[in-house]
């Protein structure tokens, strides 16, 4: 198995691509801390994977509920290797249509929230020996797109840099931080612009492989990011997007 004897916390663990990592990474062999604020689902998911996995209510941008989350890895299941910032919410509308208020939600989910769980998991990644963060990031994090938000855009920006500044700063100590971009993937998050027939027309003509990705293809690619099949690779964007950036 490829995560046999890993300890992972995977925030926004509780459904879409977040619930299939989970689920995933506990068949390779890991024991995973759900994080999320989706209380109901998260607890539901994992009682129905058992003792190989548990629930912890999860607010990414809060410092003090990273923290709950990080003694409970180590409580549980005895140290922490991986982790995974899946988190995020999105946001639509230009620039003059977006509210300060509209802003500051998104960038403290997708970007303060990566930082904070970084910030948290370190010390204890640390005494594991080394270990790996994954830090979901977007497409929309490597080029731009007026159908998205600015906001959603900036922060997704700001996790790939981020992503590479951790990335310089920690690897002399064994732990590698990379960055994953899904393109448009079939999630919950997505799915109001799914529903519109003339947005899904739109999105798709844009993907050159014709189709909408599935939570399994950015999970198989954070799989081997997570695993010690990747341990030479730190610093790096994995591009999940059906060949959108590829244009």
């Amino acid at each position: 198995m490829r995560l046999a004897g890993k300890v992972a916390i995977i925030s926004g663990g509780s459904r879409g691509m977040g619930a299939f990592e989970t689920e995933l990474f506990v068949r390779e062999g890991a024991k995973v801390v759900v994080g999320d604020v989706l209380e109901d689902e998260g607890r539901n998911l994992a009682e129905k994977i058992g003792d190989d996995a548990v629930f912890v209510r999860l607010d990414v941008t809060s410092e003090s509920d990273w923290a709950a989350a990080v003694k409970e890895a180590v409580v549980r299941y005895g140290k922490l290797d991986v982790l995974v910032n899946n988190a995020g919410v999105s946001a639509r509308g230009t620039i003059e249509e977006t509210s300060v208020a509209d802003w500051d939600r998104v960038m403290d989910i997708n970007a303060k929230g990566v930082f904070l769980g970084t910030r948290a998991a370190i010390p204890e990644i640390r005494k594991a020996g080394g270990g790996s963060i994954i830090n979901i990031s977007s497409q929309l994090g490597l080029v731009g797109m007026g159908e998205s938000s600015p906001q959603y855009q900036a922060s997704k920006g700001a996790v790939r840099i981020f992503t590479k500044s951790a990335a310089i700063q920690y690897a002399a100590e064994g732990i590698r931080v990379n960055s994953v971009h899904p393109g448009p993937i079939v999630t919950p998050m997505t799915e109001a612009r799914r529903s519109d027939a003339a947005v899904q027309e739109m999105m798709v003509s844009r993907i050159p492989l014709g189709r909408y990705g599935e939570s399994e293809d950015v999970a198989y690619g954070v799989l081997y990011l997570a695993s010690d099949e990747s341990s030479f690779v730190t610093g790096s964007e994995l591009v999940i997007d059906g060949g959108w950036t590829a244009q």
